[in-house]
């Protein structure tokens, strides 16, 4: 229940905006690589990218993705493995898929260019309204509103709204961010928002000294508590799934090769080539068994690979075989790859780091 106190305090929405931006140009952030341009190809890779996704880790992909991708065209005429390659460690591949399936989008339907509109941005691939509202709002000037998980944390805070728990408060929520938006400055407020979000007003641990509504936020104390709380509730245990990856070879016509399978579209690494994953070694021997007979097998070093839902514990298997027949068919799920050519195939980062760190025995 709200406190006397915090019924006298109060944001008034006519100065939610000023204020906002005043702090962001002192204190928000401007060095950022996709801050320098108002291209909205380049934005856009950004604003995909940073889908769940911390500023730190996009920052080691960024400028990479665009010198292999350095515009629109190249990015829709490029093969998708090329782009799960160049995603890879990113996570979450659908953004990738979506990214060149928009690409493509751009190119067929709209010459190339993106439309200024937030409506026309929105009906194109993996485009959601608030990313199409950040575009429009970066490289066009559009007055349209953006409401990710970060800014509905800072608004809900700062209006004293509970989190959206269905579609009447999220369109309420929607509503009061687009009345908020100021006439002018859209740009530095909507990055404002961004930065209050990622920075000061997190979700666990608010900086609420340093936030510029700290006097009159409502929901401060409550920021505060929820951390103090944090702190002291137990943990809940993080689920973790094994997983012994079969690592075949064949080392026939003088020549290494790895067997490769591509995944489902559902699941862990939808899409990717990888070394096939079984529940035992058992499972993972069969199958190498119909690949060829079996010379040599020898279990690598087990490494874990850190989710966002969970852990995975993968244990690589290494076989040699001799292959029943190394030609791959078009459109079969699996195959074998010489080296060079698996590390130009989308692979989750831990495949990827097995085949360029570690040499089979």
């Amino acid at each position: 229940m709200p406190t006397q106190h915090d019924a006298a305090r109060r944001i008034e929405p006519a100065e939610f905006a000023p204020r906002l931006v005043a702090w962001q140009r002192v204190h928000g952030r401007h060095d950022l690589p996709w801050q320098r341009s108002r291209d909205p190809y380049r934005v856009w890779v950004s604003e995909i990218m940073l889908q769940q996704t911390r500023v730190d880790t996009v920052l080691r992909y960024y400028e990479a993705f665009l010198q292999r991708f350095p515009d629109l065209r190249a990015l829709a005429a490029a093969p998708l493995d090329e782009v799960l390659a160049q995603w890879s460690g990113l996570g979450y591949y659908r953004r990738a898929r979506n990214l060149h399936a928009c690409a493509r989008q751009l190119v067929e339907r709209h010459g190339g260019e993106f439309p200024r509109s937030r409506e026309q941005l929105q009906a194109l691939a993996g485009i959601g309204r608030s990313t199409a509202a950040a575009i429009a709002a970066f490289c066009f000037g559009g007055r349209e509103a953006i409401l990710d998980a970060n800014v509905q944390r800072v608004l809900g805070r700062a209006f004293a709204l509970p989190r959206p728990a269905d579609a009447a408060s999220l369109r309420a929520m929607w509503e009061l961010a687009q009345s908020l938006l100021p006439p002018q400055d859209i740009e530095a407020y909507t990055q404002g928002l961004m930065d209050l979000g990622a920075t000061l007003c997190a979700p666990t641990q608010p900086d609420c000294a340093g936030c510029p509504f700290t006097a009159d936020c409502p929901r401060g104390g409550d920021a505060r508590a929820a951390q103090a709380v944090t702190a002291r509730a137990p943990r809940a245990a993080r689920r973790t799934r094994s997983l012994v990856l079969l690592w075949a070879r064949s080392e026939e016509a003088g020549a290494t090769r790895v067997w490769l399978q591509r995944r489902d579209a559902h699941g862990i690494w939808p899409g990717l080539w990888c070394l096939p994953g079984h529940d035992d070694a058992a499972g993972a021997l069969q199958q190498a068994r119909e690949l060829g007979e079996v010379v040599a097998q020898h279990e690598g070093a087990p490494l874990r690979h850190v989710l966002t839902h969970m852990d995975l514990l993968l244990q690589p298997l290494q076989v040699l075989v001799r292959a029943h027949g190394l030609a791959r068919e078009d459109g079969e799920p699996g195959g074998w790859y010489a080296l060079d050519e698996a590390l130009r195939l989308g692979l989750p980062a831990p495949v990827r780091r097995l085949l360029r760190e570690t040499s089979p025995d």
